[in-house]
């Protein structure tokens, strides 16, 4: 008597370093309050591993991760969104605004420039003179992120 022995083999892909995947990434602050989240509007982001848009920490979190995986994992500014760069603060006259776009602080502007547009955030109204800050709103803070792995492509 002979017994077969079966072997469940499992095809499943888990995330390497040249995978291109689709994810729910919601970010939240020191404080445990939400940053932001792809699950708002549901519309997963798309990641090329290793094409230099997330950095190699962030990265290094994801691999080996399967579809339907969930992860949570907390990373320093400078891994997460950078420090606070002073190049990326602007001052600019008042009289550029208007009433369609005023001089408010806690406004973010959109400013057009060869490549794109690129949204700016009023940091103070001194006089004449509007500080803009163009670093990413997270720029600088450690952030948690909270990933869910909807499908390697």
């Amino acid at each position: 008597m002979t017994m077969n022995k079966k072997i469940k083999m499992t095809n499943e892909k888990t995330i390497n370093a040249d995978s291109t995947i689709l994810v729910h990434i919601t970010m939240k602050l020191s404080d445990g309050s939400a940053a932001d989240s792809t699950k708002v509007n549901n519309k997963p982001a798309k990641i090329i591993m290793g094409d230099q848009s997330i950095s190699a920490a962030f990265e290094a979190q994801l691999l080996g991760m399967t579809t339907g995986d969930s992860k949570e994992f907390s990373l320093e500014a400078v891994d997460a969104f950078g420090e606070s760069n002073p190049d990326n603060i602007h001052y600019m006259d008042i009289d550029k605004f208007s009433a369609e776009v005023p001089a408010k602080v806690g406004n973010i502007i959109t400013f057009s420039q060869p490549g794109g547009e690129l949204p700016g955030m009023i940091k103070e109204v001194n006089g004449s003179s509007v500080t803009i800050d163009f670093n990413h709103p997270l720029a600088g803070q450690p952030v948690t992120f909270v990933i869910d792995l909807v499908e390697i492509l």
